[in-house]
């Protein structure tokens, strides 16, 4: 078995297994969401933590890798927006959630054990550095269409929607860990041996568990209803983001790895922060939940067929 083979099925193996954990019910919800609380929480934040002390990001060009996907990623939203809307006729804030589900990768729970397995070490320290903005910037987007194209009858003054936003971020779990590992690295001092055994014994684990708990996850949320309008904002996440990402590191002359990883990055299934942004908001929750199931199964396909390519084209 080719070895880009078997790392996306060792992957989603593990996202099975959490699936059918939940589905014949061995593990009960509460348990579910008690596994993501420890792989967001304490789990990926270490391995981040660890990855911004000891990470060399020599040679990355972060502002074309940023450009290339957040390019990508806007072309595919407002591709999303435009099909919900035009195609399917649901009003622009609906639309606003298809653009997000249709441009919002996931990067933690999916994206850093398949990048570690795939491109090792050195392939998630490029990694971390669109997981240091994607969060930020993905949710910052979110709030400035909801407020052109409005909120209903809530009206909420924006300063009020920006602090809540910051605060928010600032006690995110992963923006602490790469907060904490880059304030950590200015420093330049060795981290302490007992620290090293700790760190490394949590954050070993976190690519496994966090895609045993995005398994049971995924069958809590199901499929029900809004089929149609799914399976075209899936088509655009697995497709044309990945596309349109691949003609731009290539256009910007990336470095192999940067490029590999970006396209790998956007060719990723939607995660539950489009629908936490959905429910946020109050609309849209059902598609937005319905896609993210939907994607992370196809995802099984389309993202080994992206793999394939880019190792065909940048070695």
């Amino acid at each position: 078995m080719s070895p880009l083979i078997e790392t996306v099925l060792f992957v989603f193996g593990l996202v099975a297994l959490g699936y059918l954990a939940g589905l014949t019910g061995y593990l009960k919800a509460e348990a579910g969401e008690a596994i993501a609380e420890f792989a967001v929480g304490v789990a990926m934040p270490l391995l981040l933590f660890r990855t911004m002390v000891n990470a060399d990001f020599h040679g990355t060009a972060p502002w074309l890798f940023w450009g290339a996907y957040f390019a990508a990623a806007a072309v595919t939203w407002a591709a999303g927006h435009l099909v919900i809307t035009r195609v399917f006729g649901r009003d622009a804030r609906a639309g606003v959630v298809g653009g997000v589900s249709s441009a919002f990768s996931n990067l933690v729970l999916l994206g850093i054990p398949f990048v570690l397995g795939t491109f090792g070490p050195s392939g998630f320290e490029v990694l971390s550095l669109l997981i240091s903005v994607h969060l930020p910037t993905m949710i910052m987007a979110s709030i400035i269409l909801f407020e052109i194209f409005g909120r209903g009858d809530e009206h909420v003054h924006p300063l009020r929607i920006i602090r809540r936003f910051f605060r928010k971020l600032l006690s995110n779990p992963l923006i602490i860990g790469i907060l904490a590992g880059w304030v950590w690295r200015i420093t330049g001092l060795p981290l302490p041996a007992l620290a090293v055994r700790l760190v490394d014994a949590l954050a070993n684990i976190a690519g496994p568990v966090a895609l045993f708990a995005m398994g049971l996850g995924l069958c809590r949320f199901g499929i029900s209803g809004n089929v149609r309008p799914a399976l075209a904002l899936s088509a655009l996440k697995l497709m044309l983001m990945p596309a349109v990402a691949l003609g731009l590191v290539w256009l910007f002359g990336l470095p192999p790895l940067s490029a590999k990883v970006a396209v790998v990055a956007a060719a990723l299934p939607s995660g539950v922060n489009s629908y936490l942004i959905a429910t946020q908001f109050n609309t849209g929750q059902a598609l937005a939940s319905n896609q993210m199931t939907i994607a992370t199964a196809c995802a099984v396909v389309t993202t080994a067929f992206w793999l394939t390519v880019v190792v065909h084209v940048f070695g």
